[in-house]
């Protein structure tokens, strides 16, 4: 039986931000606020009606907030076992979904139990795929404490993990039942980890609404300090861009491609280092600047939109150029991108800031020789 419905959770005296993702019953909110993450397990048991609770983190973040997080569940009624994962987007394989299987079978998970991740993108993308797959799908909430997560990979339902011979090949789309974003969590984050996620932020800006774009202009230092008064409207509006161009197109079939802005190379520079010393916001910034630089080469984009965009990745630390490998590197790891088809990939290039579109390129015709 589920739980009585409960009035809005608050958060720090405030009410939280609320963003809505419209997918008829498949819809949810993205709860945004500050401090609230003693404030989850009310609306977990209340979406999911769920008795059981598996939290999936890793071990740095389990330190610091798992603890919040299961007396939450627990006052809420919820049975919670925990499991730690390690960190690093090589973790995001399928042993480790296995791994995940045989630790739900253990704690009995059944269709009426919930999956809860708690952490980056990474462990988000991980547990919703274990989720999506066992029994057929059971629920799961998404509590992302990094940027990235926060403004991205917790939105969409786009769950999946890496082969060897790429990025997120293997995968599903499975809706969360809740994506809740506490602020202070981002406070012990590095700054090098801050800086990889408004990544995401800025790729949002860049090809949906250029008015965002002149705030990040503005207020980037701002945003890196985590300045509680410009930070929680821009994700706001960064969840929200995400929110619309889901609702527009679940099933990335047209114009969810855009949001692959920068992650063509970016998944190729991903592979080729392994998944390691390079995060995913660094390498997804590098093939932005990159597919300005593209488009304007391809007269697609009017001149300066490259340094314009590249001056403010700069401005929050972010890299803009490729690492030095081998063309042929590039062209093989290329060769598997999930939006290749009939050797020709739906390249997403920008015309301005503020307006991206996919093209049909050759992977030759991204990086011709001499690039």
């Amino acid at each position: 039986m589920r739980a009585a419905k409960r009035p809005p959770a608050q958060s720090r005296g405030r009410r939280m931000r609320r963003v809505r993702v419209e997918l008829e019953e498949r819809g949810y909110d993205i709860r945004l606020g500050e401090g609230s993450l003693g404030q989850v397990g009310p609306e977990v048991a209340r979406l999911t009606g769920a008795s059981r609770a598996t939290l999936i983190s890793v071990p740095a973040v389990a330190r610091r907030y798992a603890g919040a997080v299961q007396r939450s569940l627990r006052a809420a009624g919820l049975r919670v076992r925990r499991i730690d994962v390690p960190d690093g987007d090589a973790t995001k394989n399928l042993r480790q979904v296995t791994q995940l299987y045989t630790a739900f079978l253990e704690q009995r998970l059944d269709r009426g139990s919930v999956v809860v991740a708690l952490g980056g993108g990474m462990v988000g993308d991980l547990s919703g795929f274990a989720a999506a797959t066992y029994l057929r799908g059971i629920d799961f909430v998404q509590i992302p404490t990094t940027v990235l997560a926060m403004v991205d990979a917790s939105i969409g339902g786009k769950v999946g993990v890496n082969l060897p011979e790429g990025k997120n090949l293997v995968g599903a789309f499975h809706q969360p039942k809740l994506v809740w974003i506490d602020v202070a969590t981002l406070a012990s984050l590095p700054r090098r980890q801050r800086a990889a996620g408004f990544a995401e932020v800025v790729k949002a800006a860049a090809l949906w609404d250029a008015a965002f774009f002149e705030r990040l202009e503005r207020d980037a230092e701002a945003l890196l300090d985590l300045e509680t008064r410009v930070l929680l409207p821009v994700l706001e509006r960064a969840c929200a861009i995400k929110a619309e161009v889901v609702r527009q197109d679940e099933k990335e079939s047209g114009l969810r491609m855009l949001l692959n802005l920068g992650h063509t190379l970016g998944h190729a520079v991903e592979t080729l280092q392994g998944y390691r010393g390079v995060l995913h916001g660094e390498a997804v910034s590098m093939g932005m600047a990159y597919a300005a630089r593209r488009s304007e080469e391809l007269g697609l984009a009017r001149a300066g939109t490259a340094d314009r965009l590249e001056s403010l990745l700069l401005r929050f630390g972010l890299p803009t150029e490729l690492p030095h490998r081998p063309r042929r590197a590039y062209l093989e790891a290329l060769k598997v991108d999930k939006k290749s088809r009939d050797s020709r990939i739906r390249y997403i290039a920008l015309r301005r800031i503020g307006r991206a579109e996919a093209v049909s390129l050759t992977p030759a015709e991204i990086l011709p020789k001499g690039r």
